[in-house]
């Protein structure tokens, strides 16, 4: 690692001459100077408001690693709606400019939150934002991008990011939602770390911290609930997007990223667990096969891909097909109509405690009410509260 990995830097200011972005990472970070994995917990600070009475503050969060701002970030744009959500959850959903992949940026919880709201022309004006020329064009204080991605799926090079983080404005972001990709050879983040350094990046801490107390009481409520762990439904997490669902992508619950965080909390047993079955990731797109499922014979099968249909349309359409398949219909999930849609891909904040509503009800029916029914295990009204700042 060089001398200089970790320091801030400052560059000259850009156009609206208010934010400057340090420790810019250099090839040797994206290189994995920093390990596979770090381990858990805030070792390295989320930011730290200058002394200097000039109202700057810093950021740390890898891969970029420390990133200085002048003043809060006004406009502002996320790659997945992990990160979006994290914003709109900490009162920014006015600033956010677009996303970098709106196919996977799920607003309709939204609905369930009075007063919350994201601007839809906006985001249907800038769905996929991934080049250079759209950066420029947006114009935003801060990009929630992780640079390592850009670079390793949309053929950014690190001379690239350099150009935008220096003439555009930092970019502060880590790819969490999986850790199985190869490239991604430094630290990872559990959702609420994440959600903790986009919070430095606002100067929401109220707003951060009320978050991580209704989440922290919620899940420990669930937890206090549920059955003793040999009692608990295997479950395999998969994925087939298609109406027809013939071929599944596999997903490892053991895998830390955020995309799984509602089933670790409930502690299900992974059907893939000892099987050697490797997690969907950029280099592995192995898929399985109904006599591979079979073989697996899980208790709750998890299919994602199908969160743009309806709960109901899903068990009209994608379960029966599954039933009258000659293998899929000898499945036990599926004789005992325990298929269900399997959450996002990107979670924030809002998202997850929805999802993880969702998800108990979906493995626990008997303790906390049936998937189907309008039972709510969380207070939607508090989490409208804090997003409109009735802290």
């Amino acid at each position: 690692m060089s001398e200089t990995d970790g320091a801030v830097r400052r560059v000259a200011p850009t156009r609206r001459q208010t934010i400057s972005a340090g420790g810019i990472a250099g090839a040797s970070l994206l290189a994995g100077c920093l390990g596979d994995e770090a381990p858990e917990g805030d070792e390295e600070p989320a930011g730290n408001r200058s002394s200097a009475g000039d109202g700057s503050y810093s950021v740390t969060m890898e891969p970029v690693g420390t990133v200085a701002f002048e003043s809060v970030p006004e406009r502002w744009i996320a790659y997945d709606g992990g990160y979006a959500d994290m914003g709109v959850a900490l009162g920014q959903a006015d600033g956010m400019t677009g996303i970098g992949g709106a196919d996977r940026y799920y607003t309709d919880v939204y609905d369930e939150l009075p007063g919350v709201s994201v601007d839809h022309d906006r985001l249907e004006a800038h769905p996929e934002v991934r080049t250079r020329e759209e950066f420029y064009e947006l114009d935003n204080d801060v990009h929630l991008y992780d640079p390592g991605m850009l670079i390793n799926w949309f053929d950014w090079d690190q001379a690239d990011v350099d150009e935008i983080a220096e003439q555009v404005g930092p970019f502060v972001g880590n790819l969490i939602f999986r850790r199985s990709d190869q490239w991604h050879d430094y630290r990872y983040y559990t959702l609420y770390e994440a959600f903790e350094r986009v919070a430095t990046v606002f100067q929401e801490r109220e707003r951060f911290e009320a978050f991580a107390d209704l989440h922290d009481a919620f899940v420990a409520d669930l937890q206090a609930q549920l059955p003793p762990a040999d009692e608990r439904p295997s479950v395999l997490l998969t994925y087939d997007e298609t109406a027809t669902p013939d071929a599944f992508s596999p997903y490892r619950l053991n895998d830390r990223g955020t995309s799984k965080k509602q089933w670790r909390d409930l502690g299900v047993q992974d059907a893939l667990a000892g099987t050697g079955v490797e997690n969907l990731s950029t280099t592995d797109r192995g898929k399985l096969d109904y006599e591979a499922l079979l073989e697996l014979d899980p208790d709750v099968i998890l299919l994602r891909g199908h969160e743009r249909t309806s709960a109901a349309q899903f068990r009209d359409e994608i379960v029966p097909y599954m039933a009258e398949h000659p293998v899929g219909g000898e499945l036990t999930a599926v004789e005992n109509g325990r298929v269900y849609r399997g959450g996002y891909l990107h979670q924030g904040p809002i998202h997850n405690l929805f999802l993880t509503e969702r998800a108990a009800k979906q493995l626990y029916p008997d303790v906390f009410g049936d998937v189907t029914d309008d039972t709510e295990l969380f207070d939607r009204q508090r989490v409208a509260d804090i997003v409109t700042g009735e802290i």
